[in-house]
């Protein structure tokens, strides 16, 4: 991996707010170490994450009073009052398939569940790539009624969303505000 990509994986790292600063600090440490051996490991982490911190913060700045980050959050919280479980960051469908092993028998009615790459894909490029499953894992398709509410409670939230090739696509940019 070149030196420009680690730093944007950093970059996106840090903006997703998925992981605690001691989780961040050490992935960055073992990209850094494992792709950049020239590098001090350590050092170069924290000076690339203190210094995406600190972009992060201004940039956050000139954000509007409400962001897509925070219409996303009100379709999760909509969607949970549907029955359906919000797996944010969820590592793959493996986690996603584990977590209703875990509530059987009290299945919830669907799951909505996204990895930390499309994330970084909203952070990047403004569309969140959302996988929507019933309770039995079954992935929802066209005319299921599971489908029509999710993409529903994306509308409520004021975001435009669809179904394609299996997922819901939100036009959302993860405009996480800094903690």
């Amino acid at each position: 991996m070149t030196l420009e990509h680690t730093r944007s994986w950093v970059r996106d790292l840090v903006r997703s707010g998925l992981l605690s600063s001691d989780a961040l600090e050490a992935e960055v440490t073992a990209a850094v170490s494992d792709d950049h051996p020239e590098l001090p490991a350590r050092d170069t982490a924290r000076d690339w994450l203190a210094a995406e911190r600190a972009a992060w913060v201004e940039e956050a700045r000139s954000w509007p009073a409400s962001t897509d980050h925070d219409r996303l959050q009100a379709a999760f919280t909509c969607l949970a009052g549907h029955g359906i479980v919000v797996l944010q960051g969820c590592a793959d469908h493996w986690a996603a398939r584990d977590l209703l092993r875990e509530r059987a028998p009290d299945l919830p009615r669907g799951v909505a569940w996204f990895t930390p790459a499309d994330v970084w894909h909203a952070i990047d490029e403004g569309m969140l790539e959302v996988n929507l499953w019933h309770g039995s894992t079954a992935n929802a398709a066209p005319g299921d009624d599971l489908l029509e509410e999710a993409i529903g409670c994306f509308a409520r939230a004021g975001l435009e969303a669809h179904f394609d090739e299996g997922r819901i696509e939100v036009a959302a940019h993860w405009q996480r505000r800094p903690d």
